[in-house]
């Protein structure tokens, strides 16, 4: 359902993303993972059509987010790295409002933020103003926002930075009972991530993609089967090699 092609990005002399190719399955989710200044929030921004590719492309359900970048957007639920809220909204009126630029109005619209309310557990705080959220129901906030439109492809960044254990715990449980139906991408540099939530991983280092594969094979690549120690050999000879 999302197939990356060749993706490369660059700003000016410098490399950010550098030939990127890899496919994700309806049913898995794949973990992003990566070293701050990777190229993890750049390949995300390129793959969900808010930032054009030097070269190269996404394939989402389809449709090419080059060449038809509405059609593959409308399969596309983003939940972007400090997402963007509006703090004077309750988080009814806010969600209310994406879902009528989505095109929904009376009891389609009520339904779909009633589903994305329950989805997210915003129960307690649904008619509160954004502002007075904690990090977490902001979160969550944003993720109601990613998921009102029932989208196939879910694209993640950074989803739990910041938040704390019970917090992350509840955005992992969301994220893995919407898996089963859907292609999901978590970019994150949170190692623990990966045995939390994915069924796979790919890694990459200086803009390049140095390793793809589920978590027990990329542990094998360690003797004690050591996934940091996995994470962190693969990244650093890429800066050296690139140094």
């Amino acid at each position: 359902m999302l197939t990356v092609s060749n993706l490369t990005k660059n700003f000016g002399p410098i490399q950010a993303v550098k030939d990127v190719s890899f496919t994700v399955k309806k049913g898995e989710v794949l973990g992003f993972l990566g070293p701050n200044g990777a190229g993890k929030s750049t390949s995300m921004r390129m793959i969900t059509g808010f930032l054009p590719p030097t070269s190269g492309t996404a394939t989402i359900c389809g449709h090419d987010i080059v060449e038809e970048p509405v059609a593959a957007k409308r399969c596309i639920g983003y939940l972007p790295e400090n997402a963007p809220l509006y703090n004077n909204m309750k988080v009814t009126e806010f969600l209310n409002f994406i879902g009528k630029i989505r095109g929904y109005e009376g009891r389609l619209l009520k339904t779909k933020v009633d589903e994305a309310i329950a989805k997210s557990r915003l129960e307690p705080v649904y008619n509160r103003a954004i502002e007075n959220l904690s990090k977490g129901y902001r979160q969550r906030t944003c993720f109601a926002q990613a998921i009102l439109h029932d989208p196939q492809v879910l694209i993640m960044d950074e989803p739990t930075d910041g938040l704390d254990p019970n917090q992350k715990f509840v955005v992992r449980q969301m994220i893995k009972e919407m898996s089963t139906d859907k292609v999901i991408i978590v970019s994150t540099h949170i190692l623990e991530e990966v045995d939390a939530v994915c069924s796979r991983a790919i890694i990459i280092a200086n803009g390049r993609l140095v390793a793809n594969g589920t978590p027990a094979e990329l542990r094998a690549q360690d003797p004690q089967g050591r996934f940091d120690m996995v994470f962190r050999n693969l990244t650093l000879i890429e800066e050296k090699s690139n140094g």
